[in-house]
């Protein structure tokens, strides 16, 4: 949590300063819930289909750090040599397909990795997981993901940050249900709700779900709620969210939660926390300063078929 905030503070202000290509989308307040699906996973055994707002999971996953440099600085020794959205990253061999913005979408890819593994024989023991937001529940591809992960009893855990906004929509002009955890009889499966501002609420629901998953116990619904505390993106103020929400319980920083929980509970101390602090900061700053130094591609000497070249079918 605590690496992955630091990392997009970072990223923010590399964007408010024009170092930044394209846009920059933090998840200030989800930390919790998705460092605890990521912690949850193994590199290069599960899947994970991070979300928009996943800098957390992703980084508990295994993601290296200059993956997340490269890609925003548009460095050709990123994932994507420097020729995509800096979030649209990802290294399927390892697990982590590169998300897609119609974040619906996901859990369809999921899903048919997940097959893929049956079919190979390959999937005992293993888990994926998908991040979505509300908004993603208004979806026919959130529909049809969750329906074929449902008949087919696949070993998918699906995360719904319901953080009260598609964007700019309040969840009142989203849906009509009394809670979207209420879903999950709808398509058979299981379902679980949690103060997503809580981390160890968060730790103990998530890695619950994950376990009835890889024991066989078909697809999981996870429904954290909580409040974005920043807006969609950088270039959006938030503006619309209401003050008492933003003073609401929803609204806790789930960093600032978790942290008084662990020095409370005596699992860390101020100067382990101080610590951990130090270290991230260090890391971001070897992470960006390295990716800063490296080439942008080249449009006019690039190799467009580069793609399949073996040396990048080796990487990936």
């Amino acid at each position: 949590m605590i690496t992955a905030r630091t990392l997009e503070s970072k990223l923010a202000s590399l964007y408010k300063a024009g170092k930044i290509v394209g846009g920059v989308y933090i998840g200030p307040g989800q930390e919790a819930i998705s460092a605890s699906l990521g912690s949850c996973l193994t590199w290069g055994h599960d899947v994970f289909a991070a979300l928009i707002r996943d800098q957390g999971g992703r980084t508990a996953f295994g993601e290296p750090m200059l993956d997340a440099t490269r890609s925003y600085l548009g460095s050709v020794k990123g994932l994507s040599r420097g020729r995509d959205g800096n979030i649209h990253r990802g290294d399927p061999k390892a697990g982590l397909p590169a998300m897609i913005s119609h974040l619906g979408a996901m859990i369809s890819v999921v899903s048919g990795m997940l097959l893929a593994r049956r079919l190979q024989g390959k999937l005992e023991g293993v888990v994926g997981a998908a991040s979505v937001g509300d908004g993603a529940t208004s979806t026919g591809a959130f529909h049809e993901g969750l329906n074929v992960a449902a008949v087919e009893k696949l070993p998918l855990v699906l995360l719904l940050a319901n953080n009260q906004f598609a964007y700019s929509t309040p969840t009142e002009r989203q849906f009509a249900c009394a809670n979207l955890v209420d879903r999950a009889i709808g398509y058979g499966v299981e379902g679980h709700e949690v103060d997503g501002t809580d981390l160890l609420a968060s730790l103990k629901v998530i890695s619950e779900a994950v376990e009835r998953a890889r024991e066989g116990g078909g697809p999981q619904l996870v429904v954290a709620n909580l409040l974005r505390l920043s807006g969609h993106g950088e270039h959006d103020d938030a503006s619309y969210v209401p003050e008492a929400l933003k003073n609401s319980p929803l609204g806790r920083d789930c960093m600032t939660v978790g942290e008084n929980q662990l020095l409370e509970a005596g699992m860390i101390t101020t100067d382990e926390l101080a610590s951990w602090k130090s270290e991230a900061a260090e890391e971001v700053q070897a992470a960006v300063a390295t990716a800063q130094q490296e080439p942008s591609p080249d449009p006019y000497q690039d190799d467009w078929r580069v793609f399949s070249s073996p040396e990048l079918s080796e990487h990936h």
